[in-house]
């Protein structure tokens, strides 16, 4: 596991290329109402949101976590809405080579009862969890704490 608590170009290159899962720590900075048809109606509101994603692809967690965090991406996946200035801002991540973002997902919410936001967000390709956004209730600090907690424990 490789926990990246500031995210700059430097901090950034130290992410592998392979394939893996991560946790995104966003900040959304004003409410964000949801275009997607499947989320119509629905507003995220300000706050701090783990979100769960795997890379598999070309360039591995390396390439997919650098583009969640570049602020001038065309948007492509849900988390896309929280995470283009000004909006919001990737400020921290974990990344787990081989890992699982339905294991990391279901261990947030069961250990850290950490709630969904909006069902079906960020995995529409997921039979199994409920959604791959959470909300973390305690603001930036509860995240990096959580997030340590994590890259110290091994049963993940």
């Amino acid at each position: 596991m490789l926990l990246l608590p500031t995210l700059n170009d430097q901090t950034l290159r130290l992410l592998p290329n392979a394939a893996g899962a991560y946790i995104l720590h966003i900040v959304v900075k004003a409410d964000v109402a949801l275009i997607q048809r499947q989320f119509a109606g629905k507003v995220i509101k300000h706050g701090t949101y783990f979100y769960c994603g795997s890379a598999r692809g070309p360039g591995g967690l390396a390439a997919r976590v650098k583009r969640h965090c570049a602020s001038d991406k065309k948007p492509h996946w849900h988390i896309d809405a929280l995470t283009i200035m000004p909006v919001g801002k990737v400020m921290s991540v974990l990344a787990v080579p081989d890992g699982n973002e339905c294991d990391l997902c279901c261990w947030l919410r069961e250990k850290f009862l950490l709630a969904v936001p909006v069902p079906g967000f960020g995995s529409s390709d997921c039979a199994v969890c409920p959604a791959h956004l959470l909300a973390v209730p305690g603001g930036a600090l509860m995240a990096v704490n959580i997030l340590n907690s994590i890259k110290n424990t091994a049963s993940v």
